[in-house]
Parts: structure tokens; sequence; C-alpha cells
């Protein structure tokens, strides 16, 4: 079945309306639609203006997705793309595990109401005993069972201690955090270098 060529009567009708109306987006560019015509000489076509989006043929392919999925990187990712603070030396033989602790906070089987005070008042404390290097022991975390479309980390103190050693008052006496060595408890604790005590 073809379609039914317009009278030049019917197309003078239509613009006539055209004209009347309000555009529904107006931010958008308008394309003009080619109208079939019952006599088409001696007028000039329109051009077409080009489309908002490129055109899918089949049998090309389409262009990749150039972003991942990951949203939120690893904590030891994140931890070592900060630049490093304290002596290059030191920090060598602190990933290595050749540097001992001189004290250790255990967190593992707390609540963040409790771990964060517990944190804050070790840290300071440390600090103002002349300590410069603690370890934080948080664990690894437990797999959760909670099926849903939102991920929810393993670890919620192995996620917010580094967090919380970034936010005053501790921001003024921590020089760097480091996930510790495999001896000293790996990704399950946190080697915190302080700063000298003035």
């Amino acid at each position: 079945m073809t379609r039914r060529k317009l009278t030049e009567e019917e197309l003078d009708l239509w613009k006539q309306v055209a004209r009347q109306t309000e555009r529904l987006h107006p931010e958008r560019p308008s394309v003009s639609a080619d109208l079939p015509t019952a006599s088409k000489q001696g007028k000039k076509k329109q051009p077409v203006e080009p489309p908002l989006f490129e055109v899918f043929k089949v049998g090309s392919k389409a262009t990749p997705s150039t972003t991942g999925h990951r949203l939120k990187p690893a904590v030891a990712s994140a931890l070592a793309a900060h630049p490093v603070k304290m002596d290059d030396k030191a920090f060598r033989k602190l990933k290595r595990g050749k540097l001992k602790p001189e004290g250790k906070l255990d967190l593992h089987g707390m609540r963040i109401d409790t771990a964060h005070p517990a944190l804050t008042g070790f840290i300071l404390r440390s600090h103002a005993a002349g300590k410069r290097l603690v370890l934080v022991v948080t664990g690894k975390g437990k797999d959760r069972d909670e099926p849903g479309p939102i991920p929810v980390p393993r670890g919620v103190l192995r996620h917010n201690v580094p967090q919380w050693l970034a936010l005053p008052p501790l921001v003024q006496v921590v020089l760097q955090v480091t996930p510790a060595h495999i001896s000293h408890g790996g990704d399950g604790a946190y080697y915190v270098y302080l700063r000298r005590s003035r």
C-alpha cells in the first residue's frame, strides 16, 4: 500500500497548525520532516538537519564502553595512591615488615560506635608518649549474606579506619598510613606512622 501524496491545501493547513503549536522540548533543534506532496515541481528541497545521535547501521560494530564498573577502589590501592610523607628508607623497611610497632590496638569484635573513640584515644595517647609506629588491627571482616542490588563492603572497620585517621584530630598527628606486612596482620591491619611530638 503506497502513501497518498498531500495536496497543496493540506500542506498549507499543516503549516498553519504547526506555527500555532508550542514545542514540547524547545532546547532541541527542530527536525523538518519531508512531507510527500502531490506536485514537487518548482519546489526546493529543504536541507535536513543532522540527527542528534549517531545512526547505527546493521553490520556495524558498536563502540565499546570506556567506563568500568568499579565504583570504589580497594582500600589498599587507595592508600598506595597517597604520596609517601615519611623517610623513603624507613618506608621501604616498613613495607617489608622490618620495623617493629611500638604499640598495638586490636579492634576485632568492636562496633563502629566503640571502635572510633578507641582508635582516637589510642592514637593520641601513643603520640603523647612519643611513639612513632603503631599497629591498628581491624580484621578482614566477614562476608555478608545479604543479597541485594547494593554491594556491601567487606570489613566495615577496615574501610573506616583510614578515613578516621585522615580526619581531625588524628590527621594532625598521623604522618603515614599503610597496610601492614603479612607478619603483622596483612590486609586486616594498618601501620600508622606518627609525627614527632613537639
